[in-house]
């Protein structure tokens, strides 16, 4: 992967995530304790495997260094989504994000079709997304 196409993707991945938070922030009180903390578990998960995935592709010789980075992303990233709402999403956005983000540079290391998983990952994240939306737009 070359360094414009990550940065792209990167910058792309944060500017949705903040994006999504500050729209959450506004409309939190519309949202019931359970679709929050499947958001958090969502969000931190996919930050972390995103993160992990991204960095270890570009930079394959720093694990330590991307694990703790992927699963501080992941960390920070389920919290404040769960923080929202609750502590029980606090908690669950939290590990979660935790979990994955340790796992997600192994994952990084095995791929043998790097780019057709990248656009997968972003996909599903998209598709995740979409999810989120609609059922925000039902509660």
């Amino acid at each position: 992967m070359d360094q414009i196409t990550f940065l792209l993707f990167m910058y792309s991945d944060v500017c949705i995530v903040l994006g999504l938070y500050v729209y959450l922030l506004r409309i939190k009180k519309l949202i019931g304790f359970q679709l929050g903390m499947n958001i958090s578990v969502v969000m931190g998960g996919m930050a972390a495997l995103l993160f992990g995935v991204l960095l270890i592709l570009q930079y394959p010789f720093h694990f330590t260094w991307i694990t703790i980075i992927s699963t501080l992303a992941g960390l920070v990233t389920g919290a404040l989504f769960g923080r929202l709402f609750d502590y029980q999403s606090f908690v669950t956005g939290l590990t979660n994000g935790v979990i994955v983000g340790l796992m997600s540079p192994m994952i990084g290391t095995v791929l043998e079709m790097t780019s057709v998983f990248v656009w997968f990952v972003h996909i599903f994240f998209a598709l995740c997304l979409l999810t989120i939306l609609i059922s925000i737009k039902r509660s």
